[in-house]
């Protein structure tokens, strides 16, 4: 009998702490998608004059700048995105 209520304790204390972990994974603020890079900041890969390459969140991406030009290490700032290109500001 023992050994059946501590069985039983120890599903009840495994689901709490799945029921807990359900919930903070439904509260957290999902972050994929372009929306998402909009904001962030990027480091100029090649030069950009007006088009180039940056590399944000670990993947280098092609951008181009609103004006002037970017020159290599220079970080810069995602102002939108057009399908698989950045549009980009000087920081």
């Amino acid at each position: 009998m023992f050994w059946i209520a501590l069985l039983i304790v120890l599903v009840v204390i495994f689901l709490v702490f799945v029921v807990i972990w359900v919930v903070r994974a439904h509260q957290r603020k999902v972050e994929a998608g372009k929306e998402e890079l909009i904001g962030r900041t990027a480091v100029v890969e090649t030069v950009l004059a007006p088009k180039g390459i940056v590399f944000v969140e670990g993947e280098h991406w092609t951008a181009v700048i609103d004006k002037g030009r970017a020159e290599a290490e220079e970080e810069v700032i995602i102002t939108a995105v057009q399908g698989l290109k950045l549009m980009v500001a000087r920081k």
